[in-house]
């Protein structure tokens, strides 16, 4: 509960898989957590890591050990072949292959672990998008896998955020200090993305499915936004955003005003 409030209320997307990585660590039983957002190959995507001092040791990898660690033996094959995305270990998935493999050898070598645990975001595809969380020692217990399983509806939830936030930022780029306007408005970040949607002309339903939250909890954030920008209707709160920044539009943006 912790980790979802402080995410939903974190405006740079930048910072919130640093901030589930830190929280995974905890949860599972790890000591590094790797992240991927976006497509992965041998050769291009993103990859993140904390705590800060995994990440230095992962910066400091050839590009062959890159590569090796980017195809993600043996989970990436485990679940790309099957629909299911329950967390499974290396081990569990690759059995005695495991320890002697090159992937396992490299992560020995580079950050002293011996056991990874595979966290996907449930409902994706082929390549999987997640965590990796990594350990030393013994691999990780079945309350481990059960406390990853029950993390990954949050994982999928900050996810929505982060991709919605970006989007926010993108559309306004030119116009610049977005996170401001809004702070200026007293919108949250969550606000901001429902705003985002509500300019899409998405039903409360529809903005709830994208967010992973109910359509009642829609309406309370669609309230807040009307009653911080003084407007009373979806149409003139899209139109009253847009005139002050919070949206793009092709007319003159100037700084928050008061209700209308």
């Amino acid at each position: 509960m912790a980790v979802a409030v402080t995410a939903l209320h974190e405006r740079e997307p930048g910072r919130l898989w640093p901030l589930l990585g830190t929280a995974l660590t905890d949860l599972c039983g790890g000591e590094a957590v790797v992240h991927k957002l976006d497509h992965w190959s041998e050769n291009e995507g993103t990859v993140g890591m904390a705590p800060d001092a995994a990440a230095t040791e992962l910066g400091r990898l050839r590009d062959s050990d890159l590569a090796l660690l980017r195809t993600g033996y043996p989970l990436a094959a485990h679940y790309t072949a099957r629909p299911d995305r329950t967390p499974v270990t290396a081990y569990r998935a690759a059995g005695s292959d495991w320890p002697g493999s090159p992937t396992a050898r490299l992560l020995g070598d580079v950050l002293d672990v011996d056991h990874v645990l595979g966290v996907p975001l449930p409902g994706s595809s082929a390549p999987i998008t997640g965590c990796l969380v990594y350990r030393s020692g013994t691999d990780f217990t079945d309350d481990h896998l059960a406390m990853a399983e029950r993390a990954q509806p949050l994982l999928a939830g900050v996810e929505r955020q982060r991709q919605l936030l970006e989007e926010w930022r993108r559309s306004l780029a030119p116009a610049g200090a977005p996170d401001e306007r809004a702070a200026d408005c007293a919108l949250t970040p969550r606000e901001t993305t429902v705003l985002l949607l509500l300019a899409d002309a998405l039903t409360a339903d529809a903005i709830g499915r994208r967010l992973g939250i109910s359509a009642r909890t829609v309406h309370k954030h669609v309230e807040n936004i009307y009653r911080k920008l003084g407007t009373r209707d979806r149409v003139g709160t899209v139109l009253h955003a847009q005139r002050l920044g919070l949206l793009p539009s092709p007319g003159a943006q100037g700084p928050c005003a008061g209700p209308s």
